[in-house]
């Protein structure tokens, strides 16, 4: 698929995608939703890539929302038919087994909050503002909403945000525990590569382990989830990277995984 509103450049294994929309604060109309879904496909069945972080051109917005020019005049069924698309999107990211790290650069609002939801943690702007705030145009959230915020952040602070349509300041989120850091306009990027290139450095094949685990582990109960834990631990003792990791420990050199 031709990419008309993402931007997207690789170094050392960590992928930069961009929303690149800024004229439109970077909303998420049916294009970019389906080229987003088509990029992180494409990103998972890339070998190259370890890390993928997904940002918003301009200074102003990560994602505003949804594209309401696309949807004032939507019927029932076309609004269903567009919350299923965005929802294929924001599982795409669920499910990659690569970590994705939204770095909100600004405003993430309505489907906005919903894509950095979808991402296994957030960095954010100072400038950013997070909320979903659909309920003030007479709908609700359709991308996830209702259902990831609150296994982030718990019912009632979900429900407040949900219902009120409030937005918090990147030092509220981060109370919340709905932002992980917040950093300096100029400083996001920065902080944000470096995460990033600290986990494209571990062994891929253990750091996807890992997020199998705690994504499934949050759904069973504890001693189901232990199992599955041992259970996938014990298949990474049939890797390169856990011999290579072990032996490059004893010999005090870094390791060179290879992601086998």
């Amino acid at each position: 698929m031709e990419l008309k509103n993402l931007l997207i450049e690789t170094t050392d294994g960590i992928a930069v995608v961009t929303i690149n929309r800024p004229q439109s604060l970077n909303a998420l109309n049916s294009d970019v939703v389906a080229e987003l879904d088509s990029a992180l496909h494409a990103l998972e069945a890339d070998a190259g890539v370890k890390v993928v972080v997904i940002t918003g051109a301009g200074e102003k917005a990560f994602v505003a929302g949804g594209d309401i020019k696309e949807m004032l005049d939507m019927d029932p069924a076309a609004g269903r038919a567009f919350a299923q698309r965005g929802q294929q999107m924001i599982r795409a990211i669920e499910q990659m087994k690569k970590p994705v790290i939204a770095a909100v650069n600004g405003y993430a609002l309505g489907g906005g909050l919903e894509l950095a939801l979808a991402c296994d943690f957030i960095y954010a702007s100072e400038k950013a503002k997070l909320g979903l705030p659909e309920v003030t145009l007479g709908i609700m959230p359709g991308f996830g909403g209702t259902q990831n915020l609150p296994r982030l952040i718990g019912p009632n602070r979900a429900k407040e945000m949900i219902f009120s349509g409030k937005q918090l300041t990147a030092g509220q989120a981060r109370e919340w525990g709905l932002v992980n850091e917040v950093a300096p306009a100029e400083e996001l990027m920065a902080r944000v590569m470096e995460i990033a290139k600290r986990i494209a450095a571990n062994g891929a094949l253990g750091v996807s382990a890992a997020k199998d685990a705690v994504s499934h582990g949050l759904d069973m109960a504890k001693e189901d989830g232990l199992r599955y834990e041992g259970a996938v631990f014990g298949l990474l003792f049939n890797s390169e990277d856990q011999k290579e990791g072990m032996r490059a420990f004893v010999e005090k050199r870094p390791a060179e995984f290879k992601g086998k």
